[in-house]
């Protein structure tokens, strides 16, 4: 093996020098049994950032209007607790945030069919916790999409 060769193999990661060593990886949401593309696949990670923001932006307007008179340290805290709220109910029922609706998304279980009450709420938890989002597996999967059995699909 050349130098730079194995210097490349280091500098792409570890995926990239398995890949080239003849590891399959497949598709995202290939394990879970979803489409590689179109609908009902997975959702890409700059469609959940632009619902999240979109999300985040409704939940800032609410607090600063309704609830706190003006910007302040508690107008971001209100909107935390105001996120956690809307995504309880709005996930529970329809299945998607204002955002997520915005950008195309649905919130599924990974087995099909809806969540249940008690797992979006496990999973909004750990969104306003913000830590558990920012791991993902392969699939492109959060901690809290794993914890809470669901996977954001394409509408």
């Amino acid at each position: 093996m050349d130098n730079r060769q194995a210097l490349g193999s280091w500098l792409s990661g570890p995926r990239a020098a398995a890949e080239d060593a003849g590891v399959d990886f497949g598709y995202r949401g290939q394990q879970l049994g979803l489409p590689e593309l179109g609908p009902g696949s997975i959702a890409r990670p700059g469609r959940r950032l632009g619902a999240l923001a979109v999300d985040w932006g409704l939940c800032m307007l609410i607090a600063y209007g309704l609830v706190t008179d003006g910007y302040d340290q508690a107008t971001g805290n209100w909107a935390l607790g105001i996120l956690l709220v809307l995504s309880v109910l709005t996930v529970g029922t329809v299945g998607s945030t204002p955002g997520k609706r915005l950008f195309g998304l649905r919130v599924v279980s990974a087995h099909g069919g809806r969540l249940g009450l008690g797992r979006v709420a496990v999973r909004s938890l750990l969104v306003c916790l913000a830590l558990p989002a920012l791991i993902w597996d392969r699939d492109g999967r959060g901690l809290h999409d794993r914890l809470s059995g669901a996977v954001q699909v394409r509408i």
